[in-house]
C-alpha cells in the first residue's frame, strides 16, 4: 500500500512515520507540509492511501480532497472543531483527533485495509463542506483545477457564475475558469446577501450589477460595469429586488 502523509507540522509527520514503522506491507511514497504539495504528489504518485491534516495554511484538508481525482483512501488527522467532527461522523469517514494513540492509529489503518477507502462515490468534498460549515459562513473563495494549475479566485473578485453542462463557467475580472461542479452546490456556499440567482443558468455578484433594463413584457436583462448583459427570469427579478 502506497501512503503520503501531508500536515503542516513535521513532528505531527514524525508521528506518523513511526507507527507506520513495522508495517511490511506499507511504504510512505511522498511527505506534504501544505495542500498544494499533497494535490502535486497525489498525482505523481498515485497512492492508496492518504493520511491528510484538516488545518492547514494554503489549502486546507477539505480543499484537498475537492482537488483529487481520483480520490485515495483518506484519513484525516485533525484537532478540528465540532463542525468538522459532525461532517465525518455523517459522512462515515474515518479520522484521527489529535493527539491520538498508536491503537487508534492501527484501527483506523486496519479499516482501510479491510474495507477499502473510507471515501464512497457518496461523498463529495462539497458536502464535507457543507455539512462542516459553521452556521452563516460562506465561501471566500473557490479552487479550480486546470491541468497542474490550481487557480485560487477569491470570490470578491467574481463578476457571475454560468452553468455549462456539468460544469460551471467562473468569470473572474475579464477570465473564464471552469470548474466541475454545479451551479445550484456552489450557490448554497456563496453569501446570499451578495450573489444572486438571477437565472437557472447564471449567478450574479451584485458588486458588478450597473443596471436593470426592461427587455420586452415581463422580460429583463441585467447590465454589469464591463458591459456584459445576462438575462434574468421572473423568479431571479422577484429575488433581485429583494436585495435591492
Amino acid at each position: 500500500m502506497r501512503v503520503i502523509l501531508v500536515d503542516d507540522e513535521a513532528p505531527a509527520r514524525t508521528i506518523l512515520r513511526e507507527y507506520l514503522q513495522g508495517e511490511k506491507e506499507i511504504r510512505i511514497v511522498a511527505e506534504c507540509e501544505n495542500g498544494f504539495e499533497a494535490v502535486k504528489a497525489v498525482a505523481e504518485h498515485r497512492p492508496d492511501l492518504l493520511f491528510l491534516d484538516v488545518q492547514m495554511p494554503k489549502l486546507n484538508g477539505f480543499e484537498v480532497l475537492e482537488l483529487l481525482d481520483p480520490q485515495p483512501a483518506v484519513v484525516f488527522t485533525t484537532a478540528y472543531d465540532q463542525y468538522a467532527l459532525k461532517a465525518f461522523e455523517v459522512h462515515a469517514i474515518d479520522y484521527l483527533l489529535k493527539p491520538f494513540s498508536r491503537e487508534r492509529f492501527q484501527e483506523a489503518l486496519r479499516k482501510v485495509q479491510e474495507k477499502g477507502s473510507p471515501v464512497t462515490k457518496r461523498t463529495s468534498a462539497r458536502d464535507l463542506l457543507e455539512t462542516a460549515r459553521v452556521p452563516d459562513s460562506f465561501l471566500d473563495r473557490i479552487l479550480v483545477k486546470a491541468g497542474s494549475s490550481i487557480h485560487v479566485l477569491p470570490v470578491d473578485r467574481l463578476d457571475y457564475l454560468e452553468a455549462k453542462d456539468d460544469y460551471v463557467a467562473i468569470h473572474a475580472e475579464g477570465e473564464v475558469h471552469l470548474k466541475k461542479e454545479t451551479l445550484g452546490a456552489l450557490a448554497k456556499q456563496l453569501n446570499p446577501r451578495r450573489f444572486v440567482r438571477i437565472h437557472r443558468s447564471y449567478i450574479l455578484h451584485l458588486d458588478c450589477l450597473a443596471e436593470v433594463q426592461l427587455y420586452a413584457k415581463d422580460s429583463r436583462l441585467v447590465i454589469l460595469v464591463d458591459g456584459t448583459k445576462l438575462p434574468v427570469s421572473r423568479s431571479g427579478y422577484a429575488r433581485l429586488k429583494e436585495l435591492l
